[in-house]
């Protein structure tokens, strides 16, 4: 196919057709710049559920910075830095650059010497540099996103030569935002190769004393994250991270599994939306029930577009186990529904450990109105996928998933313009309103915003809102976790999982069928969606609209009957 018909190439050994299981397909090793050092180890956690939440820490407050040496008065410890400010991409590579490694921890000088050896030249690793400035403390320094001086939020490393007596404090020392949840009880996440292999433990929370703070007076200002911390175990090599890890040979061992499938490999095709430009596959994963597809409406999902938004991959691959499972309402989504999937579409930025910025050195997110196929091959090659789906059916739903630093819970941004009609504006809140009644103690209504900023204008939400799709989102999930329901506890991979399967009940619930239209209701203006028939789901969608509006008129000051029209009023104030 020629580039501008945006089609999705095949892989090298592709799964044909749908309705047929199809033998396992190798799967390339992920594709480096030429500037990365790269390790030979490979990097795998086991998945673990804590027994019980985990609850938030206290927070310390933004302004109290612990008592802690200065940078200058300590001993450097571990450098990589493997770009130079202000290039750019140019190649890339299995394996990262050519050569011997270097060497950037510093020897240990004994058996004796207690200093930490510290690596993050692995798959979605990212530290750059670390100073000893006590015998148990350590200032670290982020990596920018490649090719750029900003964007430090992701972080990613392990450690070794630990004692499991010592309080250990660290310090990273260029955080780029100047709010954090990590101000609000969040705590970072170890990983213990000891109580991996003898317990059956994953990652867990810890860190006490956890601080957020500003940390120089300069321009532009850069912040700390501090916290300190116990290692289990004597002589363990441990793991650091922001959030649970989930990285491109992650995503490739997931679709391999797929693949090796019978059952689940007969209701979904995999193919190569485009390659990135390193060179990894962007791949594309379309799930229907078998037959005829003539009439069937389209969803379309997407996620880690920001690639330190790990969270996200997790709760992707919830929403992909369920639509794939032998459930009953999952076997009806396939009956309803043609599904396209993208679920890595910056495998570059999650490759080499970015937070933001795929290789160009930009944020995809941002380029979806002027994206051209050789700067951002994954955002303009799903957009052209979107376009041309609507020249052939409608869509009827567009997510993609991401992750939020600064507020807790699950929440969505939708799109609502000051020129639409009263039902379609009410209409939007429709279904992030439906999805806090299917997950009270995980989803905030009250967090979602609907407004279409200017800045906004690039993203996909809006892009793909703008092209023609009537209920376009962007699912946000908290580094965190929830303060609902109850909780004040820290998401487990369990419950991003589970934010999948609901989002599809939701969907389910929205776009029940039936085999007659349902007629209007009178007290909303004829908003209940055509195609909705099941009793228990109409009464819930109306319940819902009717609970939009009363919300919308008493954020406006208006009472019930007063007769106020939606249409005068302003995106602005219709905020929640």
């Amino acid at each position: 196919q020629t580039p501008h018909q945006g089609r999705p190439a095949p892989l090298t050994q592709p799964w044909r057709s749908l309705g047929k299981p199809q033998p396992l397909f190798s799967l390339p090793a992920p594709r480096w710049p030429v500037e990365c050092e790269v390790i030979q180890e490979t990097i795998e956690h086991i998945e673990w559920v804590p027994p019980e939440p985990e609850p938030f820490c206290p927070p310390m407050g933004l302004e109290q910075a612990p008592d802690t040496l200065g940078e200058e008065q300590g001993t450097v410890v571990y450098h990589s830095s493997p770009v130079v400010q202000g290039s750019c991409f140019t190649s890339a590579r299995v394996g990262g650059a050519p050569g011997p490694l270097s060497s950037p921890a510093a020897p240990l000088k004994s058996p004796q010497d207690t200093t930490l050896l510290f690596e993050s030249r692995f798959e979605s690793g990212n530290l750059q540099k670390v100073i000893k400035v006590g015998p148990y403390e350590y200032m670290l320094t982020l990596r920018p996103d490649l090719y750029t001086a900003k964007h430090t939020q992701w972080f990613y490393f392990r450690v070794q030569n630990t004692r499991r007596e010592p309080l250990y404090r660290f310090t990273i020392t260029n955080m780029a935002k100047p709010r954090s949840l990590y101000g609000q009880g969040l705590q970072p996440l170890l990983y213990s190769q000891q109580d991996a292999r003898s317990h059956g433990i994953g990652w867990r929370r810890v860190g006490t004393d956890v601080r957020y703070y500003r940390g120089s007076a300069g321009e532009p200002p850069v912040f700390r994250l501090s916290w300190t911390v116990r290692f289990p175990h004597d002589g363990d090599t441990c793991f650091f991270a922001a959030c649970y890890p989930y990285t491109y040979s992650d995503l490739q061992r997931y679709l391999r599994a797929l693949a090796a499938d019978p059952a689940r490999s007969r209701y979904c095709a995999v193919q190569a939306l485009c390659r990135s430009l390193a060179g990894n596959t962007v791949y594309l994963l379309t799930i229907t029930g078998p037959g005829s597809t003539a009439g069937k409406r389209v969803v379309v999902a997407s996620a880690r577009v920001h690639p330190g938004e790990s969270g996200s991959s997790w709760a992707m691959r919830g929403f992909l186990d369920f639509l794939l499972s032998a459930h009953s309402e999952a076997q009806l989504l396939r009956r309803l529904f043609i599904f396209k999937v993208v679920p890595m579409l910056n495998p570059d930025g999650v490759v080499v450990g970015n937070s933001r910025c795929s290789l160009v050195g930009l944020d995809p997110n941002r380029a979806y109105r002027t994206a051209r196929p050789g700067s951002f091959p994954g955002v303009w090659h799903l957009r052209a996928m979107v376009q041309r789906m609507l020249a052939e059916r409608e869509v009827v739903l567009y997510c993609d998933f991401h992750g939020h630093s600064r507020k807790n819970n699950v929440f969505m941004y939708g799109c609502d313009a000051g020129r639409d009609s009263a039902g379609t504006r009410l209409r939007q809140r429709v279904f992030p309103l439906m999805l806090s009644k299917n997950a009270p103690d995980k989803f905030s209504f009250a967090s979602c915003k609907f407004q279409v900023q200017k800045s906004k204008e690039g993203t996909g939400r809006v892009s793909m809102w703008r092209l023609g799709v009537s209920h376009s989102y962007t699912l946000e999930v908290a580094f965190s976790g929830s303060t609902l329901g109850g909780r004040s506890s820290h998401f487990s991979v369990e419950d991003l999982e589970s934010l999948g399967c609901l989002l599809c009940d939701t969907l389910l619930d929205f776009c029940d069928p039936a085999p007659a239209k349902v007629g209007s209701d009178p007290a909303q203006g004829g908003l209940v969606p055509q195609g909705c028939g099941d009793t228990s789901a109409i009464l819930q969608l109306q319940q819902c609209l009717v609970e939009a509006d009363e919300l919308l008129r008493q954020q406006m000051g208006h009472e019930l009957g007063s007769g106020g029209s939606w249409s005068d009023v302003s995106p602005s104030e219709l905020e929640s």
